[in-house]
């Protein structure tokens, strides 16, 4: 009899047992993990500038795959800055592109392209030029 109760007891035991540690694993598994969060909303912003004369003939955005030409007018330039303005862009779009070229009127003078994330300057392209320049950059939210 002593016998047949020790290993009741060692069933009770072994079952306690794999009864905590399921407990523990399920527990554990359902923890909310911090360090990574999928996907953020980000602001962000287009930028195209020229110095002084420079005529801004073609500016392209594309967030994602939606690519927006925003200004293609050859015979009416743009004769200031151009600049998207602030948008939401959540970082599951992975990719963001801008494309520009203007007409610069000295060797001297340059056009700037800006992609601006969360109010800084991510990435930035410069040509320096007379003529008609272009210029292109991107930016991935996957790429650190």
């Amino acid at each position: 009899m002593k016998q047949f109760y020790n290993s009741k007891s060692l069933l009770r035991l072994s079952f306690l047992f794999v009864l905590l540690f399921s407990a523990i694993t399920v527990l554990n598994s359902c923890k909310k993990d911090d360090d990574e969060e999928e996907f953020q909303d980000h602001m962000v912003q287009f930028e195209v500038k020229t110095t002084s004369g420079g005529e801004i003939i073609t500016v392209v955005t594309q967030v994602g795959t939606t690519q927006n030409t925003i200004h293609s007018n050859p015979t009416a330039p743009l004769n200031s800055s151009w600049s998207s303005g602030e948008i939401w862009v959540n970082s599951n779009q992975a990719q963001l592109n801008l494309d520009a070229n203007a007409k610069l009127p000295d060797t001297d003078s340059e056009l700037t392209i800006n992609i601006w994330i969360d109010g800084e300057i991510a990435k930035t392209v410069k040509k320096k030029g007379k003529g008609v320049l272009e210029a292109s950059l991107d930016y991935s939210f996957l790429e650190p």
